[in-house]
């Protein structure tokens, strides 16, 4: 019987991180330009403004990852099952 991949091995998979950065980039792009487009304009870009759109662009990141590992890991579950 071969031992489970844990979480953090599963989460820097290359397929996982691919795929949570593409999503990182194009949803943290909208979540940016909803949520300071008008500071972007008016040229309001502060430390703290910087600090949070980088903040932005982890969450679709974080999902994306947590999404992953948890479907990777029902199917492996499912695999040893049967």
């Amino acid at each position: 019987m071969r031992a489970t991949p844990g979480f953090w091995q599963l989460a820097f998979q290359p397929a996982v991180v691919r795929r949570a950065c593409g999503y990182a980039v194009v949803v943290g792009a909208i979540l940016i330009a909803i949520n300071h487009g008008d500071a972007i304009l008016a040229g309001e870009l502060d430390a703290t403004r910087w600090w949070k759109m980088g903040l932005t662009v982890l969450v679709p990141y974080t999902v994306s990852t947590l999404s992953s590992v948890g479907a990777m890991r029902q199917a492996i579950a499912a695999e040893v099952r049967s």
